[in-house]
């Protein structure tokens, strides 16, 4: 395995340096936890727990707290103070994440990488005051501080107010009747023919993506070069994947391909705006993988955008005439051009379930087979939180690969055959079947609810 960590020459890519800069990124890793345990142990609290670590102030005048960042816990999480104190922030980033302090008041720091310090100048406190860090998703795993008033009886409902900001802004409503503009085209499902080299490599970058995911409706999705989901990686059990993975997009980002096993703690790091890495695995089984983006919270992440499909054949798979891949996933709208809910996904109340990233999109644009020939789905379920039982409308499956097994093969009909395959989030498999005659298939998850919000489409028999 090699990491890497630098800047990226947008011309040039990524350098000669790579060995070099990954060895010192894994030691600056190691010194800012370093510098998290000292301000934890200085602190009293505990970085990444969830304790309520509390300040109090019992004296008047000006008073000055030291607050740091690490963990995704700002700490400390409460400071009490007396009616009409002045209060002054210590802000410093202990965490190898970028992070910053944002008051309801309005004051601010601006965004810290870690080891560097800001002074937040509150002033006089009479009444309570929220603040976290404006980073998305890190407020709604729980870096918020909460400055209260000694006797006012309001630190047991600040939490409320830390968390219930908005933007204002209006949310898109999705027609599921509607149809795309014209212009529009659906992603592709074809998995394309694995390459015959054994070694295979590939730049994916992160970049800020305006996508439209249902017609009129658009989010600024976090996309691995520019569609989520992300390129379909495909190779056979054996080959070895290098990617070069890029953050181009505005906040640090990491990724996960569950299709190799190795030590998480350098390849899979958080990485800043305008640096690289290069990550290095074995395809040592073959299955349908998921890839992710592997910085917390994950499930933001992913609901906005971060996710793709790796197919490693299993040995001897026979040739068919069509094989495709599905990527089902859900959509937690934000404002229009805005980002995932971080509130409806902490809810689990997803506003769409999508394939491949567009509501409905191949009933808008039907998936065309052959009558009488063979047709391979590959699905993965990227989640980030819902189940899916894939099933087409007037076939059976006669051949199910499920999480790295056959349950059914072609040829065995005395064990019969299914009608739906089942999946977990992150999980994978394929179905095969032969449509008998012409005629429109529909294809959905057999979930209802999700079936009808956007997780529906046609093959077409010809």
């Amino acid at each position: 395995m090699t990491t890497t960590d630098q800047r990226v020459n947008p011309r040039t890519g990524p350098g000669p340096g790579q060995d070099r800069a990954g060895l010192l990124g894994g030691l600056a890793l190691g010194a800012v936890m370093l510098v998290v345990a000292l301000v934890v142990a200085l602190t009293g609290g505990s970085a990444g727990s969830g304790v309520d670590a509390r300040t109090v102030l019992t004296a008047g005048g000006t008073q000055s707290v030291a607050v740091s960042l690490a963990g995704m816990r700002i700490t400390p999480s409460v400071i009490e103070v007396t009616r009409g104190t002045r209060l002054v922030l210590k802000v410093t980033n202990a965490d190898a994440m970028r992070h910053d302090l944002v008051l309801a008041t309005g004051q601010h720091t601006a965004l810290l990488t870690g080891g560097q310090s800001a002074t937040v100048t509150v002033g006089v406190v009479n009444a309570a005051i929220a603040g976290w860090c404006s980073v998305p998703g890190h407020k709604a795993a729980g870096m918020t501080l909460r400055i209260v008033v000694a006797g006012n009886g309001n630190a047991a409902n600040m939490g409320s107010v830390a968390h219930g900001a908005t933007s204002g802004e209006s949310e898109p409503v999705i027609d599921f009747h509607a149809s795309p503009g014209p212009g529009w085209k659906a992603y592709d499902p074809a998995l394309q023919p694995a390459p015959g080299a054994t070694q295979h490599r590939l730049t994916m970058t992160v970049r800020d993506t305006v996508v439209e995911v249902a017609p009129g409706v658009r989010q600024k999705l976090w996309t691995f070069n520019g569609t989520a989901p992300g390129p379909t990686l495909h190779g056979k059990v054996g080959d070895v994947f290098i990617i070069t993975f890029v953050n181009d997009a505005s906040m640090g980002h990491g990724v996960d391909f569950h299709a190799g096993s190795l030590s998480p703690d350098l390849p899979m790091r958080t990485i800043e705006p305008g640096k690289s890495l290069t990550y290095q695995f074995v395809a040592n089984y073959s299955g349908a993988w998921l890839y992710h983006c592997s910085t917390m919270p994950m499930a933001l992440h992913i609901a906005n955008g971060m996710y793709g499909a790796v197919i490693i054949d299993p040995p001897d798979l026979p040739a068919v005439a069509h094989e495709f891949v599905v990527v089902q996933s859900e959509l937690y709208l934000g404002p229009q051009n805005g980002t995932a809910d971080e509130a409806k996904i902490a809810a689990e109340k997803p506003d769409a379930v999508l394939f491949n990233g567009y509501v409905n999109q191949y009933d808008h644009a039907p998936i065309r087979v052959r009558v009488g020939q063979r047709v391979r789905v590959w699905v993965v379920d990227a989640g980030p939180q819902r189940a899916t039982a894939f099933h087409v409308v007037g076939a059976q499956f006669d051949t199910v690969f499920k999480e790295g097994a056959y349950l059914l093969k072609a040829g065995n009909a005395e064990h019969g055959a299914s009608q739906v395959l089942d999946l977990a989030p992150a999980q994978g498999g394929f179905v095969e079947f032969v449509l008998p005659q012409a005629g429109h298939y529909p294809f959905t998850d057999h979930a209802m609810v999700d079936g009808a919000r956007g997780a529906h489409g046609i093959f077409q028999a010809f």
